[in-house]
This record gives C-alpha cells, sequence and structure tokens, in this order.
C-alpha cells in the first residue's frame, strides 16, 4: 500500500465525508475582481468567464502555488483506494483577490458550499457515533478564507451581524433592499439556523504557507493543522522567520517561505477604485477584521519574524530539492501544492489529525 492510500485507511477510518482543495491569492478566477463587479448584472456571463479564466490560470501556472484537476483526481483516486470507499475531493475556486472582501467573499461561498454538502449527507451517517468530517485544504491566504469560515461558524449572532453590517455595501445596494449577491442574504440566514445540517459536521482545516492575518475561532472548527516552509535561522529561535530579508537569498528561497512572512496585515491590494461599494466594503471589514492589529507599520509587523499561529499545530518543514528560478518557487511559496509532496502531506495529515502511520 503507497503513502497516500496508507493515508486514506486513515481517512476513512476517521469518516472523512470529503476534502475541498483551495487556491490562494492570484491563482483563482477574479483577480481584479472585474467578474465579481459583473456578476451583479449578469451572473451567467460573469460564472462561465470565472471558468475560461480559472481555465487560463491552471493552464498557465499548472502546480506553481496552485491546485489543478490532475492533483485532485490523484488524491482522490489514492486516499479512496486505502478508505475503501470514495472520498471526494473537490477544487474550491474563490476570486482569489488580495484584499478583506475578496477573502470574506470566498468564505461565505465556501459556506454555501458546505451548507449544500451537508444537506446531501443522509441522516443514518449524521446518527453514527462520530459526525461525519470535511477536510478543508488550502493553501495561501486560502487559509485566511477559512479563518473567516470558523468565525462565521463560531462566533454569536451580534458578532456576525457586526461582520454582515461591515460589508453590507457589498452584497446589497445603497437605494434598494434586495441584494445583488444573493448568497452572501442566504448564508446570513443559515448562520441563524441552528439546527442546519452544517452544525452537525467536524470541520477540520489545514493550511500550507498561510500568512498569519485573521484569528481562529475554536468553535467554528474541529482540528486545525498548519504547514509551513521553514529553515531556522543561525543565531535565531528555531521558530523564528528570517530577519532581515535580503533580496539575493529571497531570489533562491534560501530560508524558507518568504511569503507566508511577508503577506501580512497591511499588505492588502486595494479593490477596484471604480467599484465605490466594493471599496467602502473592504475599508469597514478592515476596521473590524483588524481593529486590534497594533499600529504599526508592515515593515515593523515583518520585523516580529513571525511563523507561528496563535491556534493549531504548525509543521515548520524544511521542504528540500526546491527548483531554481523564482518564477518556479515563487520565493518558497509554491511548493506546497505539488503532487511530489502530496504523499508526505497525506501522511501528516493522516498521523496528526486522525492517527494514522508517521510519514518516513
Amino acid at each position: 500500500m503507497g503513502p497516500i492510500q496508507s493515508a486514506g485507511a486513515a481517512f476513512g477510518n476517521a469518516r472523512v465525508a470529503a476534502v475541498y482543495c483551495v487556491h490562494g491569492t492570484f491563482a483563482g478566477n477574479d483577480v481584479l475582481g472585474l467578474l465579481t463587479e459583473l456578476s451583479r448584472f449578469t451572473p451567467r456571463l460573469s460564472k462561465s468567464l470565472r471558468r475560461l479564466g480559472k481555465r487560463t490560470v491552471d493552464l498557465i501556472a499548472g502546480e506553481t502555488g496552485n491546485y489543478t484537476p490532475g492533483y485532485v483526481v490523484a488524491m482522490q483516486e489514492n486516499l479512496s483506494a486505502g478508505a475503501g470507499r470514495t472520498i471526494p475531493i473537490q477544487l474550491f475556486n474563490w476570486s482569489s483577490q488580495n484584499n478583506h472582501i475578496g477573502r470574506a467573499d470566498g468564505a461565505i461561498c465556501l459556506f454555501a458550499e458546505l451548507a449544500r454538502f451537508a444537506e446531501t449527507i443522509s441522516e443514518d451517517e449524521y446518527s453514527q457515533s462520530e459526525p461525519p468530517r470535511i477536510l478543508l485544504w488550502g493553501h495561501s491566504h486560502a487559509g485566511n478564507v477559512f479563518a473567516l469560515l470558523t468565525n462565521l461558524l463560531g462566533s454569536d449572532a451580534p458578532a456576525r451581524d457586526q461582520f454582515f453590517e461591515a460589508a453590507r455595501s457589498f452584497y446589497r445596494p445603497w437605494l434598494r433592499r434586495e441584494t445583488d449577491m444573493p448568497v452572501w442574504q442566504h448564508v446570513q440566514k443559515l448562520l441563524g439556523d441552528a439546527a442546519h445540517p452544517i452544525r452537525r459536521l467536524a470541520i477540520d482545516v489545514v493550511t500550507f504557507g498561510t500568512p498569519i492575518r485573521y484569528g481562529w475561532n475554536s468553535a467554528g472548527y474541529s482540528k486545525l493543522l498548519h504547514f509551513v516552509h521553514h529553515r531556522p535561522c543561525v543565531g535565531a529561535p528555531e521558530y523564528q522567520a528570517p530577519g532581515p530579508i535580503e533580496l539575493r537569498r529571497l531570489l533562491k528561497a534560501a530560508d524558507g517561505d518568504y511569503v507566508q512572512q511577508i503577506g501580512i496585515a497591511g499588505t492588502n491590494l486595494m479593490p477596484n477604485p471604480f467599484a465605490v461599494r466594493t471599496l467602502i466594503a473592504d475599508w469597514r471589514l478592515d476596521k473590524f477584521l483588524e481593529y486590534n492589529v497594533e499600529k504599526e507599520g508592515v515593515l515593523a509587523r515583518i520585523r516580529h519574524r513571525t511563523r507561528v499561529p496563535d491556534e493549531g499545530t504548525t509543521l515548520l518543514v524544511d521542504y528540500r530539492g526546491i527548483e531554481s528560478g523564482i518564477h518556479n518557487h515563487l520565493a518558497g511559496h509554491a511548493l506546497y501544492t505539488r503532487r511530489q509532496w502530496l504523499p508526505f502531506h497525506c501522511q501528516e495529515v493522516a498521523q496528526r489529525l486522525y492517527g494514522g502511520e508517521p510519514s518516513c
């Protein structure tokens, strides 16, 4: 039995019902947010153009910081063989905009997708002693989409209302009561339904190279594991990122994942300035989501050299055999999504979350 199949046995025993692989920033279907705005007027055309855009990204990027259909097929075939049943592996695409509203919209759409899946699970499955599990498997800022999702699932009604109020201009026109982003209104309603099947799922989360941005709500997930590409620096604590960052070393990814270190609070890109409603929602979400971030510059925050989030288990992994050229490794950030590391990742997840055999 191969390593992924061995991990599949542990996934099967733990009652993993599905895995969702989610890409990070700039690997999605609407990097500039233009198609999001188009969807207000012609959702069908926007959806078609998103599909075309994602196919183009897959063609150009391949497995460089991106989950491909081939990656998912390999993962599903091997995990399912080990589990003795099909474990569906799904690709979930979001806009991949590098801002609060892009990630918030991703979390809303992911919640809607998980709710739909939860509704397809039979009552017999829910009635067993252990709940069905969903594993969220995300690269880069997909992890921050997951963090927002856990806060939606775990927060009380007043906190959720604050979130929706902050984003209100994004999904509801100023001069009309009806929404032009119906998924937001739908999710807001589902969140208020304590009896919805999504509340009976156990949601596990694995992140790969996720920059530390938002907090996690432990009431909104079951298990949490982080992988970070890291090489300890001489004279510094083993868990600290390199500092100061040297360009020559960054170009070789000599110290690990520089994007994970740099993509922290203050590194957002502004939404399309002509999309005024979206721009306002992003600004208000910034005040809501990062109200407790220390008032210091981005460079000062980078100097903290933080690698390890406050919640979950973090594995600092020295990935070897990195291809030369920053276009191949993206400053140490691209390797997590390459198929060559899938056996290792599956084994570690199986061991750390589901009691499987340790990887070699």
